[in-house]
């Protein structure tokens, strides 16, 4: 009797070790939901590539992790002979899980993406999905770039085709566990996307934010998930090496956020760059002015995409919610004498 009741216990036992391995090893082994590359070869006219440089710089700010920057001017403007050469985010960014790098996009084909058909770079890009099948850290904001028209993300991979190529070896990126597993449930096949409404501006404004990332800086998180009911709220700090900047609230709530800017003012806060953006930047006074928003960059917008992006955010939910964007600079230096 009692060697039965063991038996059967001890049955039972390998049979939930044997549920909970196989539970365990598919959620390391398993691949994220994807679709074969497609077997396009990008047309590399001038049109198309200066469309896709545009997008490059001004649009979806590829410049801001891919390429090298000066962060000791204000902006962080990019060093051309750096462009696309990709970074070690984890080294100047705090609180990342694990190492984390923006890869090198250049045509090295070596070090960089020289290697991968069009297909493949189209693939990454709206679906993050890299070459290997592998699911790419969401911190390359694929979940809004699965928005991008086939027609801008063709001439954006004609820009990154036509790079110069630069050999700059760097790390894989290697996520700590758990997020290295839960990133696979992120990538999803895209398919075709037809271009943006421009005939209506919050639509097209809500294009421009989704290609833009909008929503990854100014949304406050919990546990690397945006909280409900706080979208475009601001307050999403970021630590790096030169200072910490805390994301504005960018909601039309009439006290903490944009509610009170007329249209003109929105734009301005663009164009004031504009100078620093054609003739260089100056020095950077120092932590109160450090900043990740890529003024430099969407100061070379036209009105009419700006003030979409205005129309659109006009039409979110207002919510309040005061962020000190350089915490702890304003309390120090009120204390001086």
């Amino acid at each position: 009797m009692w060697k039965k009741l063991l038996l059967i216990l001890g049955c039972v036992v390998l049979a939930v070790v044997v549920l909970i391995g196989a539970g365990v090893a598919y959620l390391f082994l398993r691949k994220p939901a994807q679709a074969p590359a497609s077997s396009i070869k990008v047309a590399m006219t001038p049109e198309r590539i200066a469309r896709g440089k545009y997008i490059f710089h001004n649009v979806a700010d590829c410049d801001g992790c891919h390429s090298q920057r000066d962060f000791s001017l204000i902006g962080g403007p990019v060093i051309e002979s750096g462009r696309g050469r990709g970074n070690v985010l984890s080294q100047f960014m705090s609180g990342l899980p694990g190492t984390v790098v923006a890869s090198n996009i250049t045509p090295d084909t070596e070090t960089g993406i020289g290697a991968w058909t069009d297909g493949e770079k189209i693939r990454a890009i709206r679906e993050g999905i890299d070459r290997d099948g592998n699911a790419l850290f969401p911190m390359m904001p694929y979940a809004g770039f699965r928005n991008m028209s086939d027609e801008d993300v063709e001439s954006l991979v004609a820009f990154l085709d036509s790079l110069p190529p630069i050999k700059n070896p760097l790390p894989k990126t290697n996520l700590i566990f758990p997020v290295s597993v839960l990133i696979k449930s992120v990538p999803k096949p895209t398919g075709s996307v037809p271009p943006p409404d421009r005939s209506n501006p919050a639509r097209f404004g809500e294009y421009l934010v989704s290609l833009g990332g909008c929503a990854d800086c100014h949304t406050p998180q919990d546990k690397g998930q945006p909280i409900p009911g706080k979208l475009m709220a601001g307050g999403l700090p970021f630590s790096t090496a030169m200072g910490t900047v805390v994301s504005a609230n960018i909601t039309p709530d009439q006290d903490t956020g944009t509610g009170k800017w007329s249209e003109e003012f929105f734009l301005k806060k663009f164009y004031d760059y504009k100078e620093y953006a054609e003739k260089g930047p100056p020095k950077s006074p120092g932590p109160e002015a450090f900043t990740l928003m890529p003024w430099l960059a969407f100061a070379g917008r036209p009105p009419e995409e700006l003030g979409a992006i205005y129309a659109y955010l006009r039409t979110l939910p207002p919510v309040r919610n005061y962020v000190d964007m350089h915490p702890g600079y304003a309390k120090k230096t009120a204390a001086l004498p």
